[in-house]
């Protein structure tokens, strides 16, 4: 694995997809296995991520109020309330969501950081832009394939991304689509 990637936000760094997610991320803990990005989750009733993997990080949420669902990829759903905390392990497919009525409020870590500030901040815009339902497709085929070694959706097969992926991103360089990720970072290797 290479180095960890410079921190590029002031703190706190708050970002809001408008589809019920907000992260604040709090700071960063240099760590001697690298950076730890800490945060606080604000979720919606119902709202969540789809079924994703972290492959170099673990993520770590601990709930100060409401109901986390949460399910491992093949394992049945369970939930976790006020005080309980609840970790993935680096390369361990899961989802989350807000399980409750009222918003689920929880504290979280990733370790190590990599670019998950980074990609989630540039997601979340995207989701944004469109409304808050999904990102828009050129943004997720180039962040997805530029970080693939940090991080997948695997809500989306695998044949799909590495057949459309590709074709979306030569026609968003076409396009040009992708100047705004001009000074991405680099991605961290496994």
């Amino acid at each position: 694995m290479t180095g960890e990637p410079m921190p590029r936000y002031a703190y706190p760094h708050t970002i809001d997809n408008g589809a019920g997610e907000r992260i604040t991320f709090l700071r960063r803990v240099t760590l001697a296995t690298g950076d730890r990005l800490e945060g606080e989750n604000v979720t919606q009733p119902g709202a969540g991520p789809l079924m994703h993997v972290h492959y170099l990080q673990d993520e770590v949420f601990t709930v100060q109020a409401g109901r986390l669902g949460y399910q491992r990829a093949g394992e049945p759903e369970r939930f976790a309330g006020p005080g309980e905390t609840v970790a993935f392990r680096a390369g361990e497919a899961h989802r989350f969501w807000n399980a409750g009525t009222s918003e689920l409020l929880s504290t979280a870590y990733v370790e190590p950081a990599g670019n998950a500030e980074y990609l989630l901040t540039e997601l979340f815009e995207s989701v944004r832009r469109r409304g808050g339902t999904r990102p828009d497709p050129f943004d997720a085929a180039f962040l997805l394939t530029r970080y693939r070694d940090e991080f997948a959706v695997s809500a989306i097969p695998r044949p799909v991304q590495r057949a459309l992926f590709p074709i979306l991103i030569g026609i968003g360089r076409l396009l040009g689509k992708y100047r705004r990720f001009a000074d991405a970072p680099e991605p961290v290797r496994r």
